[in-house]
């Protein structure tokens, strides 16, 4: 398979910083599908470290997306992670996160980030650039080297599959619900500079605007299936947000949309040089699991292990 570069949809967006907006609605998707869920709450220390885990998982994943000859590498990198996760749920369900299904799922929920940025925060797409963008992540998934069985052929078969997934697969379970209490939300690794009492005071609305703007992107079927309510005014107050952030985009400097991986990719194709990117050491997890094969550790730390 042929890294995607950038003359495609995908490298538009999928490392825009605007998908972070996005990031509670992916993590909740992905939990609600059974097998994934079952992962979460049994192997993730995720609710331990949200922000670190969130951070540093954005350059193994966009790197798949923006690192160029070295895409490949990295997407079998991402596969390995996934090894040993495995089990029997609470229902004696069998479950593997490398299950095409699931591993697939996840992925689907990832593509449609681009999707509902353009739809909400910028032009949205057309049905031919749909099409197209499909195309495009059909190209991506098989750089991971797993099954493309569940893969629908096109975006029209895909939106028919993402529909039965959110009407007859996802379930509402525990892995969902703790992704989406953010009562007890710490701050991120960039704002320790500000104090615990005030960063107590705002995170409360931060922490509900983000459930809030998770509930609006919700497919119908799911906010029915967690019990959420969705009113007009909440759909003209989504709208009218999407078209401040749209307006205030304008103004940021193209460079500094991007995450730093897709940074660096978009460089490399620029200057001809390789300045790939790795977490830094604020978003890693504690020292004692940095030899865990199922985490994401640049090697430069992995060897410090201890």
């Amino acid at each position: 398979m042929a890294p995607l570069g950038p003359d495609s949809i995908t490298w538009k967006y999928f490392g825009d910083w605007r998908t972070l907006l996005l990031a509670l609605w992916a993590g909740s998707m992905q939990n609600m599908h059974p097998q994934l869920g079952a992962g979460v709450e049994e192997h993730s220390k995720f609710f331990e470290e949200r922000w670190q885990r969130l951070y540093r998982s954005l350059y193994p994943i966009g790197g798949v997306v923006y690192d160029g000859p070295r895409a490949e590498q990295t997407a079998h990198e991402i596969r390995g992670y996934h090894n040993a996760i495995k089990g029997v749920d609470s229902k004696g369900r069998p479950y593997h996160a490398l299950n095409p299904e699931t591993f697939y799922w996840a992925h689907a929920t990832f593509l449609m980030l681009p999707v509902l940025v353009a739809e909400y925060f910028d032009e949205p797409m057309s049905t031919t650039d749909k099409e197209r963008y499909y195309a495009e992540t059909v190209e991506w998934y098989g750089l991971y080297g797993v099954s493309t069985r569940p893969v629908p052929p096109d975006w029209a078969a895909f939106e028919r599959y993402f529909d039965r997934m959110c009407r007859d697969v996802l379930e509402d379970n525990k892995a969902t619900r703790d992704v989406l209490d953010l009562g007890d939300l710490p701050r991120p690794p960039t704002l320790r500079w500000v104090p615990m009492p005030v960063w107590r005071l705002v995170r409360v609305p931060i922490a509900r605007g983000f459930v809030w703007l998770t509930v609006g992107l919700y497919p119908p079927p799911v906010r029915e299936l967690l019990g959420f309510t969705w009113s007009r005014r909440d759909e003209w107050l989504l709208r009218r947000f999407g078209r401040l952030v749209r307006f205030a985009w304008r103004f940021v400097p193209f460079d500094r949309r991007f995450h730093p991986r897709a940074r660096a990719g978009w460089h490399r194709e620029k200057s001809g040089v390789d300045t790939r990117v790795e977490t830094p050491a604020r978003n890693l997890p504690p020292r004692d699991r940095w030899s865990d094969p199922s985490h994401y550790i640049p090697a430069e730390f992995r060897g410090r292990a201890g």
